[in-house]
């Protein structure tokens, strides 16, 4: 009769605690649920959560610290099969860099902001590096920098409620950390050159059908039934003039209708989870080794473009930081809730008229409460 095997004593490949803790961000391990909805003795997913619904789960510096050890963790976790990275509560999957912080210690700062990138890049390479396939569980807005670090994913499974875009060029930034890279390889160019310059946003529906996201799953409970998202066009794909509508928002009384039922509606994501563990228990269905190199192999085509343009990208977004993004991040922090945008034709006339970026200038462009000077 041969001996019970001992657990053998591994090497610990971990840069910090495996209990370590950041502010913002939660770890945690699920047991893994095989296809037939049976538990898998030892085997678990790793969620990573960004956990600050007070302001729409955007990070905080020290919160891309939690999510690189997190997601480094993940990937040496022998027992660990599949990574799901989400956000908490119902409203956002995350909506990018923390303006607060942006606007009260970064802007004007660009050294400064240079070492911040330098912790977002290692975080959107942390997700790109890892040894397990991703999963991005989006239960939200997926906004900004949100929308980068869920293309860093090598999945994306939908809420129908969420929304995808960009707001770099309005807000007085490039989407460089990681969107002009990949959005391309998601959508084509026309689409991408769309989303990244004028920053609005698509439904889940849309995110769908361009490309970007693996599945979309209705999530709002209406009389006991689930429904599909009553504010967007989910019955048909084509208008009558044959163009492709599904997705789009609905508009005038089919728009406040919608918003009607929705407001007498519930948010139950378990159908969202059910998905997301059926997509894990399908990947537990394949050779480990085999499966890591197949997702390496598809993830070189965003590295490719990441790795090229990182650098550059940040450099430019550092110095960024003495003119457009310091006016841009402080009018959204600053300004009044029904005016977080500069006048973009005001800035335009005064730059043409030689105006140059200055305290004086920044100032006397932030958007004010109406009857207050600037």
């Amino acid at each position: 009769m041969s001996a019970p095997m001992t657990a053998p004593e591994f090497v610990d490949f971990d840069l910090a605690p495996a209990d370590a803790r950041f502010e913002g961000v939660r770890y945690e391990l699920k047991p893994l649920v095989d296809r037939r909805g049976k538990l898998a003795p030892g085997l678990f997913t790793a969620w990573i959560t960004l956990d600050n619904t007070p302001q729409l789960n955007s990070y905080t510096t020290q919160m891309i610290k939690g999510v690189i050890h997190s997601f480094r963790h993940a990937s040496n976790a022998r027992d660990v099969v599949a990574v799901v990275f989400t956000g908490a509560g119902e409203r956002a999957f995350c909506t990018g860099g923390n303006t607060q912080e942006y606007s009260e210690y970064y802007s004007g700062q660009p050294d400064e902001y240079l070492r911040y990138m330098r912790l977002f890049n290692d975080m959107v390479t942390a997700i790109l590096h890892c040894d397990k396939p991703v999963i991005c569980r989006v239960n939200g807005m997926r906004i900004a920098g949100g929308q980068e670090i869920g293309m860093a994913c090598d999945f994306t499974v939908a809420s129908d409620l969420a929304i995808f875009g960009q707001a770099g060029p309005r807000h007085g930034s490039a989407p460089d950390g990681g969107s002009t890279d990949f959005l391309p390889l998601f959508t084509g160019v026309e689409r991408a050159m769309q989303s990244c310059t004028l920053c609005e946003t698509w439904s889940a529906y849309e995110a769908l059908r361009y490309g970007l996201v693996t599945d979309v799953v209705p999530v709002l409970k209406s009389e006991g039934r689930v429904i599909p998202n009553p504010m967007v066009i989910t019955e048909r794909w084509l208008d009558e003039s044959g163009r492709v509508v599904h997705g789009a928002p609905k508009t005038g009384e089919a728009l406040a209708r919608g918003k009607e039922i929705f407001k007498s509606s519930q948010i139950d994501l378990a159908p969202l989870d059910l998905c997301v563990q059926a997509l894990v228990a399908k990947l537990a269905d394949t050779m480990p080794g085999c499966l890591r190199k197949t997702i390496e192999s598809v993830r070189k085509h965003k590295l490719a473009h990441w790795d090229k343009n990182r650098e550059s990208n940040r450099s430019w977004l550092g110095l960024n930081m003495l003119s457009e993004a310091n006016l841009g991040f402080r009018a959204f922090h600053e300004g009044p809730k029904d005016k977080r945008e500069v006048d973009f034709l005001e800035l335009r006339r005064r730059l043409s008229e030689g105006g140059r970026w200055s305290e004086e200038f920044i100032e006397a462009l932030l958007p004010r409460e109406s009857g207050k000077a600037n």
